[in-house]
């Protein structure tokens, strides 16, 4: 197992780091690309002013009608999303595996709150699988794929919340919290995962869609 986890620690942790800058990079250099190809009359409306208002205000809970029709669906998108970025950076270990491997010093979070932050991720992609398998109009839209990544989602959390716990063989479950880590990071560019990249540059069209041709707000 030491052995394992020195692989899964080491050479595969770089691998996983790589593909995710390279396959980021390659996925944003090609919508560039597209964008130009196909759609150059984008550009004649791009709008800084209203780029950056539709995504600011998008990113405020409840700012839109939509959000305010769906307050249960917001609030859990919103934890959602909040402690999934949070957690992993400024995690206590993680802090320190940042300062150890690239001597990056960063905050930390109580241990407390950091248990709080990857139940309510868990709780939460819970939440998701029960709603892809009871509402119909969901359940219509969903793929296999769908479970399959809310799973490699859910899956460094639930690991890592048991092997910092050591509840059940710390070794093994470190090696999966790691791995299942790498796996998802790797995955990013490449799933549905990259609308984490992508999404400011839609909320950007749309904004400057709406400000700069249909002058109206797009909330």
């Amino acid at each position: 197992m030491h052995d394992i986890y020195q692989f899964v620690s080491g050479p595969l942790a770089w691998l996983a780091f790589t593909v995710f800058i390279v396959g980021s990079l390659y996925r944003l250099l090609h919508m560039a690309v597209l964008v130009h190809r196909k759609e150059k009359f984008i550009y004649s409306f791009m709008s800084w002013k209203y780029s950056l208002r539709s995504i600011f205000h998008w990113i405020i809970p409840f700012a839109s009608v939509n959000m305010q029709k769906h307050p249960v669906m917001t609030l859990i998108t919103f934890t959602f999303h909040i402690c999934l970025l949070l957690a992993p950076v400024f995690l206590l270990s993680h802090a320190v595996l940042w300062d150890e491997s690239w001597n990056i010093q960063l905050w930390s979070l109580p241990d407390l709150v950091s248990d709080i932050m990857t139940l309510a991720v868990i709780g939460c992609c819970v939440f998701f699988w029960l709603r892809r398998i009871k509402l119909p109009e969901v359940q219509y839209l969903t793929s296999t794929s769908d479970y399959v990544i809310l799973g490699m989602v859910a899956a460094p959390f639930v690991t890592g919340f048991v092997a910092y716990h050591q509840w059940i063989d710390y070794p093994f479950f470190m090696v999966l919290h790691i791995l299942s880590g790498e796996i998802l990071l790797m995955a990013i560019p490449f799933t549905r995962l990259s609308h984490m990249l992508f999404s400011p540059f839609t909320r950007a069209y749309m904004g400057s869609e709406f400000g700069n041709v249909r002058h109206a707000k797009d909330w």
